[in-house]
């Protein structure tokens, strides 16, 4: 999955209507070229890609502007891929980063349901390692990769649970809820300083 495209449909259904100028913007004040690898040209080549998928329309604004608009296929895309990057650990961190980016999108049941299913996924990695670990004979060192992946399947599991009670307690406001950002064309501008 492309968190370059989760992201790309979620600031412009964040928006309602943008432009790459605006999205790229928001990307990169939230840092999205670190963790997710997010340029402008794959900022631009994902508008059109997304474009020509149907997921957005374009329309050009003089005197030269291109503002994108998300379709009703874009918002399934959207929701599929928003679902999948909370509910399936990934080797990649960036998917990962990229739902919580828009977690808010979400009710706090769907969020919370999602991150129960990785949570699952993650203790099956877990316990997975730790026996392949325990199992392992030659060559020694290889061992060394499934205590790594036993660890970070077990921090995994811990961050996951403490998310999973933060949404519970009422952290953040989600769909639905009051002051909650997660309604298409409820964003509003930042004033970057």
């Amino acid at each position: 999955m492309s968190a370059t495209r989760l992201l790309v449909l979620g600031v412009v259904r964040g928006y309602g209507r943008a432009h790459g100028y605006l999205i790229g913007n928001d990307l990169m004040s939230w840092r999205a070229g670190e963790w997710a690898n997010v340029k402008w040209g794959s900022l631009y080549h994902a508008l059109k890609q997304l474009t020509k998928d149907g997921c957005l329309t374009d329309e050009t604004v003089p005197p030269a502007r291109t503002d994108y608009t998300l379709t009703a296929k874009g918002e399934q895309e959207f929701q599929r891929l928003l679902r999948d990057a909370l509910r399936r650990p990934e080797t990649r961190p960036d998917t990962l980063a990229a739902g919580l980016a828009l977690l808010p999108s979400l009710t706090r049941e769907d969020a919370v349901a999602l991150l129960r299913e990785r949570l699952a996924a993650l203790e099956v990695r877990r316990a997975e390692a730790r026996e392949e670990a325990a199992g392992w004979a030659e060559p020694p060192h290889v061992r060394e990769l499934f205590g790594l992946w036993e660890h970070t399947a077990d921090s995994g599991v811990t961050w996951t649970r403490g998310l999973v009670e933060r949404l519970e307690g009422g952290a953040y406001p989600m769909a639905g809820e009051r002051n909650s950002p997660g309604l298409p064309g409820t964003w509003a501008i930042l004033k970057l300083e």
